[in-house]
């Protein structure tokens, strides 16, 4: 099965194996928290508004403290981060399992959670995208891993979806919280296991000023990132969002329930998956740039024939398509920043990472939850699926001088022939 091998190669390194299984365990919770969460919100308030308003609590601190997040992750044990984040994650998912199984949750309360969980995010992210290069013993394995990653993630998108969909029907939301709650055992387990060889590149610490002020021109002045995470902020803005009104096209669109919504999640978590697969066969990290552009033109087609749908079977056929835009813009995205970024800035290159990825996502929850309010769930779709496809343009029209920068480093690498 060499094939197999090569898909799973970064899987030899012992510490990626720990955290891969113990992850995959505790994502499988974690989208059955979203699920539960944003069905619970539907149920309380039936309000396109109030989604946007979890989603953008949830997602704001990762923008607001995405900067400082970096700075401070370069200076702190990346494996020690993450025992704390997780741990607070497990309290916060406990806590919204007892409210909610008490019957006394009030919308303020859920909002006030979210915003909670999106302080641990702002702090997790950076320390969870760096910490991938101590896990991997062999750096040509660093893209794999992260194809993996995504692989594990939307692998848990489809399972999670399809069981919180079950629980809640039968037994509520609380329940959903209580196992992800449980959940994060694993994943700490997994941390604590560990045994680090790769020493984290450290500097003496400075003003945080000084160090937001290097790790922004580093980002501002390289045109690859720069460019990257652009694309990577339009798309998690406009592309990423359309999921926030999903409870209101299982409900009011497609005329379902949370089983309903659970199909709509896992759809498009098949296409994820298989464009993760086909990540992880690639051998070279060459010829992603065009990846992403193409990448983010397919997500933008597919939301606008979402939002044309008002068929359960139609719709289940079209979101395979943006997920698999999704994921083949996301991770290509992430393996060439990780792949060129100088190892002592990548804790704060890796938080504007997060703040393009996790931070750009609240606005486009309060956005597209407005336009839905006032033009309708699909009619939201639709105009930020024409926002991806013009974004695409834009992108495909950068990808030359990208080339020309990122090229020579790719040489010096070993990636590519000087020649």
């Amino acid at each position: 099965m060499p094939n197999l091998g090569l898909a799973i190669r970064a899987l030899r390194s012992r510490n990626y194996r720990l955290f891969f299984s113990g992850q995959s365990v505790s994502l499988i919770g974690t989208w059955m928290t979203r699920i539960a969460m944003s069905w619970l919100v539907y149920r309380l308030t039936h309000s396109a508004v109030l989604l946007g308003v979890v989603g953008f609590a949830s997602q704001i601190p990762a923008f607001l403290l995405g900067p400082i997040a970096g700075v401070l992750v370069d200076r702190w044990d990346r494996q020690r981060t993450l025992i704390v984040t997780q741990a607070l994650a497990m309290c916060q998912s406990l806590t919204l399992a007892a409210l909610a199984l008490t019957g006394i949750v009030k919308i303020w309360e859920v909002i006030a959670l979210a915003l909670f969980q999106g302080l641990i995010l702002a702090f997790d992210m950076p320390a969870r995208q760096s910490f991938v290069i101590q896990m991997v013993d062999r750096r040509e394995d660093l893209g794999n891993a992260i194809a993996l990653n995504g692989t594990m993630v939307n692998s848990a998108s489809l399972v999670g979806p399809a069981i919180a969909g079950v629980v809640i029907a039968t037994v509520g939301e609380g329940y959903c919280f209580l196992i992800d709650g449980v959940s994060y055992i694993a994943v700490i387990a997994s941390l604590l296991m560990m045994r680090i060889t790769v020493l984290q590149s450290r500097r003496p610490p400075r003003k945080v000023t000084i160090e937001l002020s290097e790790g922004w021109h580093y980002v501002r002045t390289s045109l690859p990132i720069r460019s990257i995470l652009t694309n990577l902020g339009l798309v998690s803005m406009f592309g990423m969002s359309y999921s926030v009104l999903n409870p209101i096209f299982a409900a009011e669109v497609l005329h379902g329930g949370p089983n309903t919504l659970g199909l709509l999640t896992s759809s498009s978590a098949v296409g994820a998956i298989i464009g993760t697969v086909s990540l992880t066969m690639r051998r070279s990290i060459v010829g992603l740039g065009r990846r992403i552009a193409v990448a983010t033109a397919l997500c933008g087609v597919g939301l606008i024939c979402f939002g044309l749908s008002h068929w359960l079977w139609l719709s289940m056929l079209i979101l395979p398509l943006v997920g698999f835009g999704l994921m083949q813009q996301m991770a290509p995205s992430n393996t060439i920043v990780q792949t060129i970024v100088d190892d002592e800035k990548r804790g704060r290159v890796m938080a504007f990472y997060s703040m393009a990825f996790q931070g750009m996502m609240p606005f486009g929850s309060l956005l597209t939850g407005n336009i839905a309010a006032r033009f309708g769930a699909p009619g939201a779709v639709m105009f930020n699926g024409f926002v991806c496809l013009a974004g695409s343009l834009i992108f495909a029209r950068k990808l030359p001088a990208i080339r020309k920068v990122v090229r020579p480093i790719y040489a010096r690498m070993g990636i590519v022939s000087e020649t």
